[in-house]
């Protein structure tokens, strides 16, 4: 951002007290690695997780599906549906929770997606680097305030539209190539002020892979949902999840049907003696193909 915006921005903070976030104007924080300088996150890394409120709490036995693609197959006998935000009619909303389902509404936090109805609304100084492997989808800057404003609208979206919950995605833009000079503690400061914008909406929230993060952030979370963290040896670091009777729902990608029951065998015992919910699926989650260890 240019200097009279900054200043502009940090005299509403000082006059009013109110966060730097709701303050408007927008963010131009740049990747360190082009040689600009940015400025600091203005969101606080050491604020206090909110705890107490009415939201849905899974526990963790708590069973689930996750389906993001194609018409949402209603009919497992599970207790948590995790389905897109965006894409999903209300009827389908209305009729899981009839049914006695909780339903977590997904949205990407730490990514821009081009074919969102909400994708001309992202500055463009806050979209960086493609994501490897997802055509039209950038990191984002998550430093940026414009970008704070647009996650607050998504979560208002998911409270209006009776979700009972979020999974924000790719909350790990730190351990990647985000063409921004992210830090551990940018991302720490996000996943919490994300954590608690969705309690301060009634919505649970669920930390979104960022096993590295799992320590500093399960007193702001409700649920881990992770991916494969079977094939790539990482559950250990989820159980603190567990052991707080949270549930660590977990996806494994093993390409059809046929390999997903041969994996099973062996991949279920484990899941089972460490209380993670496993499902093995498509990694297109279009339910292609569905096996739990459940």
């Amino acid at each position: 951002m240019d200097r009279l915006h900054f200043w502009a921005r940090l005299a509403c903070v000082l006059s009013m007290g109110l966060a730097l976030a709701a303050c408007s104007g927008g963010d131009d924080d740049d990747d360190g690695d082009d040689g600009d300088d940015g400025i600091d996150t203005p969101l606080d890394p050491d604020a206090p997780p909110v705890t107490d409120g009415d939201w849905y709490r899974p526990t963790a036995d708590t069973t689930w599906q996750w389906q993001l693609l194609e018409e949402i197959n209603t009919s497992y006998d599970v207790e948590v549906y995790d389905i897109d935000l965006f894409d999903v009619p209300d009827s389908v909303i209305s009729d899981l929770q009839d049914a006695g389902r909780s339903v977590i509404c997904y949205f990407s936090a730490g990514s821009f997606e081009d074919w969102r109805d909400d994708a001309g609304d992202f500055d463009e100084a806050d979209i960086g680097d493609p994501l490897d492997e997802w055509e039209g989808e950038n990191w984002l800057d998550i430093r940026s305030p414009a970008v704070h404003e647009i996650m607050q609208t998504r979560l208002d979206y998911a409270a209006d539209r009776g979700c009972d919950g979020v999974e924000p995605d790719n909350v790990d833009g730190y351990t990647n190539d985000t063409g921004f000079d992210l830090t551990e503690e940018d991302q720490l400061a996000f996943n919490r002020w994300l954590a608690n914008e969705a309690h301060d909406r009634g919505l649970t929230v669920g930390l979104k892979n960022s096993g590295d993060q799992v320590e500093d952030l399960l007193e702001y979370f409700d649920f881990e949902l992770n991916e494969q963290c079977h094939e790539y040896n990482e559950c250990d670091q989820l159980l603190p999840f567990v052991d707080a009777d949270k549930p660590v729902w977990n996806a494994e990608y093993p390409g059809d049907e046929d390999s997903a029951n041969e994996l099973a065998e062996t991949l279920c015992p484990e899941a089972q003696s460490e209380n993670i919910r496993t499902l093995l699926m498509p990694d297109d989650l279009n339910d292609i193909f569905r096996v739990s260890c459940d």
